[in-house]
């Protein structure tokens, strides 16, 4: 049973207890191990189940309904733990339609938001390409006013739900200014003349991925979400809201590898005893523990900070790399614990190791984290003089 120890901790309120708790079960009854052949109609289930549910409403937030971020890292943790394509079609939810909820008119938010919420409709969030990824200065896709409307040009790629989204948060150089300074963003709805999906891209952990291209795509000049130019703004806000959730995911991961990993060591017998009486053995699992709370730690205080109202970049940042960088060395720890069948293709643990190295690049790579946490810490020391 997984330890919950933790919820005990000062950064929760009762709600977040209870939150947490209710959806650990209605996910054991629901999504646990849920795994089919079409990944596509997999992610739709999921998304229409979470809607269902009433989880995703805590993905969305909106006008005067300020997301809560330990609540949203509570879920995703929950999910994660349970299975990895049920956080990732919660998180892409709210990741696609946060830029509408943090600066989307009341028009776009009453048209887009309450269908997301309710499972009915899928959101995509189109910010990479394929020369721009963590460097989002560097885009290449423009929008070029032309009258009432914006004409979108240029390829996205890794861009998640791509291929099944009913709209597509897509942020685009409308020059007018160089650099960040530069760039718009704009809800373009499945199906608008001038929208392809180019490719469908294939992962080691098998989720709807995709290549976009735009050409002559015209898009009202109403889609435009927040002021001109100011459309990086508007992605980094988005980001900051949900890099600290991707440090929760990783921390689902990495209690369901350790779970199922003490599980193992506490009944496996060899040479007379089982795994767990080997020093070695419980040497590793003590490794593994201390990653998973020093994580748990760095993850919520900056869910906590962000939640009162605080700066947490370089708290995000810290839990985001801690969180992915030790949950990839749990879950190796699990699988090496597991021998052979940590290796079989569909056991959990080898799920688990396809599903975790994609978090230590997406949403900032580590490296990108490390860049983040310095220039913090330099900026505040010069602050100091």
């Amino acid at each position: 049973m997984a330890d919950k120890s933790y919820l005990d901790w000062p950064f929760f309120d009762g709600r977040h207890v209870d939150l947490e708790e209710a959806l650990d079960v209605w996910a054991a009854a629901y999504v646990r191990d849920l795994h089919g052949t079409d990944v596509d109609a997999d992610c739709r289930r999921l998304v229409r189940m979470l809607g269902e549910g009433g989880w995703l409403r805590h993905a969305i937030g909106g006008a005067g309904a300020p997301i809560d971020t330990r609540a949203l890292c509570l879920i995703r943790e929950t999910l994660a733990r349970h299975n990895g394509l049920a956080d990732f079609a919660f998180a892409m939810q709210g990741l696609g339609s946060g830029a509408l909820s943090l600066f989307g008119t009341e028009a776009q938010r009453e048209r887009y938001l309450p269908p997301v919420a309710r499972g009915e409709a899928i959101a995509a969030f189109a910010l990479s390409e394929p020369d721009a990824g963590s460097d989002v200065a560097a885009l290449r896709c423009t929008a070029r006013l032309e009258g009432d409307a914006y004409v979108l040009d240029g390829d996205k790629t890794w861009i998640s739900n791509g291929g099944i989204a009913d709209f597509y948060v897509v942020f685009a150089r409308t020059g007018e200014a160089p650099g960040a300074r530069g760039i718009g963003a704009f809800v373009v709805d499945a199906g608008t003349p001038g929208f392809t999906i180019a490719e469908r891209l294939a992962v080691i952990a098998p989720h709807p991925l995709a290549r976009l291209r735009f050409e002559g795509c015209r898009v009202p000049a109403a889609q435009r979400i927040g002021a001109a130019g100011q459309g990086f703004k508007v992605a980094m806000a988005t980001l900051d809201v949900f890099r600290t959730s991707v440090a929760a995911a990783a921390l689902g991961f990495a209690r369901r590898a350790f779970d199922d990993a003490l599980a193992h060591a506490t009944q496996r017998r060899m040479f007379g005893q089982t795994l767990a009486d080997f020093q070695l053995t419980q040497a590793k699992l003590a490794q593994m523990a201390t990653h998973i709370d020093a994580s748990a730690l760095l993850t919520y205080r900056a869910a906590w900070q962000r939640d009162r109202g605080g700066k947490v970049t370089k708290e995000a940042a810290m839990a985001k790399m801690t969180a992915t960088e030790s949950a990839q060395q749990v879950i190796d720890a699990a699988v090496q614990m597991f021998g052979g069948l940590g290796v079989t293709s569909g056991h959990p643990a080898e799920r688990l190791y396809r599903e975790i190295r994609a978090l230590r690049i997406y949403e900032g790579a580590t490296e990108v984290q490390q860049l983040i946490i310095a220039r913090e810490l330099l900026r505040a020391a010069k602050d100091e003089r």
